[in-house]
């Protein structure tokens, strides 16, 4: 950069700096190429932003292959200015996948861990949710497109318990899209 511009090293350093420029760091993101996604996009933020009365809204994720690890030492106790320690070896217990649902009005969680993620994983998950959660409201789900979201028997279990998803990634159809009236009862 500073040969192209024919400035010195020093100078390319102290803009980068001032501006807060970092070239070596690397960011990835992608587009979706779903043609509803800003409908989708409003939709959730309307949620959030101003949600149903008589609703919970709940943004829900899972995420797989959690190693579990355990440190074959404990770690020294902290000191004033002292980072946190740990070994640099640890006991390997296998994979776990950790389910969460999050009611950002409350900044309360439902979580649940198994040990495999398919969809009778999200099924326990969701029948979890529904034992948990007050039975007078309306359950409003934000979630992906994940795979396990849209097998039949979660659908199925979805539209018999009256729940509300909204899908908010990816270009596939299908999905939490169950519409119902304020009046229908989860059960």
């Amino acid at each position: 950069m500073a040969r192209e511009a024919k400035v010195s090293k020093s100078t390319v350093q102290r803009v980068w700096s001032h501006n807060e420029i970092k070239p070596h760091r690397l960011e990835t993101f992608k587009i979706s190429n779903d043609p509803n996604f800003e409908e989708k996009f409003w939709d959730v933020i309307g949620l959030y932003l101003d949600p149903p009365e008589r609703a919970l809204v709940l943004c829900c994720d899972e995420k797989s292959q959690c190693q579990a690890l355990e440190r074959t030492q404990r770690p020294l106790p902290l000191k004033k200015g002292y980072g946190r320690t740990q070994t640099h070896d640890y006991i390997r217990h296998g994979t776990i996948t950790l389910f969460a649902a999050l009611s950002y009005l409350e900044g309360k969680i439902i979580s649940r861990t198994e040990q495999s993620h398919t969809h009778l994983e999200w099924l326990r998950f969701l029948k979890q949710i529904d034992r948990e959660t007050p039975k007078e409201l309306d359950l409003h789900l934000i979630i992906d497109n994940y795979a396990t979201h849209k097998h039949p028997a979660v659908q199925h279990w979805l539209k018999a318990h009256g729940a509300l998803c909204r899908l908010i990634s990816g270009a596939e159809e299908g999905g939490c899209r169950h519409s119902r009236s304020s009046e229908l009862a989860r059960g």
